[in-house]
């Protein structure tokens, strides 16, 4: 008896665990997407313009300055409210996808 209440709650973990994997998956696949927001202001391949470059920049660095707009702690005209609008985890995966070498991001499906 005890065997079978183990294993009823091993399968009803693994519909939670398969959950969180595509959500997690789903983040990844839309990094690049949400990525291409940055490039109106921040220039193609996130490079730089009259804004800063985003290439090169550590993810933790790029997370870090994303919610200290979003907390309101830095201050900005349009970022805050962009910031705003991402989730943690789409904010984690676009920063992932910008601190790769630009080369990178480019050879990616």
């Amino acid at each position: 008896m005890r065997r079978s209440k183990n294993r009823r709650g091993r399968r009803s973990f693994v519909p939670v665990l398969l959950a969180g994997l595509v959500a997690s998956a789903s983040a990844r696949a839309d990094a690049a997407a949400g990525a291409t927001a940055c490039t109106g202001c921040h220039g193609p391949a996130a490079l730089g313009s009259a804004i800063p470059s985003l290439d090169g920049h550590a993810a933790d660095d790029i997370i870090a300055q994303m919610q200290a707009f979003r907390s309101g702690e830095r201050k900005a005209t349009v970022m805050d409210r962009i910031a705003r609008g991402f989730t943690e985890e789409e904010t984690r995966a676009i920063a992932e996808w910008l601190a790769k070498p630009e080369a990178a991001r480019h050879a990616q499906p």
